[in-house]
Formats: structure tokens, sequence, C-alpha cells
């Protein structure tokens, strides 16, 4: 690991300029605080390709707008369907936070178009992308829509999850 430090005390040094001491202090190999919250955050932010990683990154520290254009980059350069799919649900997830539920939609459905070609019918993800879509409509005031989408996550998930699996539980909630 490289030199990680702990911000101690934060004292100004002069009224009249914005200069500030910042005392330092050197965290050691086996900060267990450290330790754990540096697995969290590779928890939080994994992904099979450092792009990937970048994108979640993006997301978790609110830079929607920087996430939707390396999305919509990675996006243009693969072929693979897994990760188009998954880069139209990263897209969707950006449009709804920032309040454009239609496109949030748009970009749901074609990542659940993909999904629903190279997946068995009831596969998670399909659940997963049902529920999103979902989301969305309830996030709009829809809430006929959002309820039908919810229905369909929870009928794919009752298939093939165990009853106290945490998605059934978000499936109950969303319901």
């Amino acid at each position: 690991m490289h030199a990680v430090f702990r911000i101690g005390e934060i004292t100004r040094i002069d009224d009249d300029n914005p200069l500030y001491q910042v005392a330092l202090k050197l965290t050691a190999d086996d900060d267990e605080q450290l330790r754990t919250l540096t697995e969290r955050i590779q928890k939080e932010i994994a992904g099979p390709t450092g792009w990937e990683r970048m994108g979640k990154l993006l997301l978790n520290i609110g830079q929607f707008d920087k996430a939707e254009e390396l999305y919509k980059v990675l996006l243009e350069q693969t072929s693979d369907h897994d990760s188009k799919s998954h880069y139209y649900n990263q897209l969707g997830y950006v449009k709804d936070d920032q309040g454009d539920y239609k496109q949030a939609i748009r970009y749901y459905e074609q990542g659940l178009e993909i999904k629903q070609k190279i997946l068995p019918p009831d596969d998670p993800l399909l659940a997963a992308s049902y529920n999103n879509i979902g989301a969305t409509y309830r996030n709009m005031g829809q809430h006929s829509q959002a309820l039908s989408f919810y229905k369909t996550a929870l009928e794919i998930r009752k298939k093939v999850l165990p009853s106290d699996h945490p998605d059934m539980a978000q499936s109950y909630n969303n319901i």
C-alpha cells in the first residue's frame, strides 16, 4: 500500500489569507479501519475492467455527467451483448438520477431487450431490469405502471430465488 495519512487538526494560518496548516498523521500498515475502508471501496466499485470500475466510482461520487460520457463511449466500443446491456442499465441509472425519466426508461428497456435475447426467461438479471423500470415509473408518479413491472420482477424472483433472499424482500417492499 502507498503512504496514507489521516487528517488531524486544520488551522487557519492567517486571517487575511486563505492559507491553512493541516496536521497529517501517517497510518500504520496494520490499521484495521483503513483496511476495512479499502475493502469496502473495492467491493463497491468492483468490475471486470478499469473503465467499468471508473464508471461505478463516478456514480458513487455523484459525477453523473462524466459517468454518462464514459458509459456512452464504452457502449460504442463494445460488441459484447452482456456489456451493452450493462451499459444501457448504467445509463438508465444516470438518467433516472438526473430526473430524465423518459430517457431512463428507454435505456433500461434497451438493456432489457438485450437480456431477453440472451438470458433464460427466469434469470434474476431480468428481474433486476424490470425492477429498475418499475422504480423509474414510480419516480414519475405512474404507480400502476410501476406496479406492473414490480410484479413481473417478483414473479421471476419467486421462480429462482429462496424466499429469504434480499432481492425477494426488495420486490415485496416495492409492491
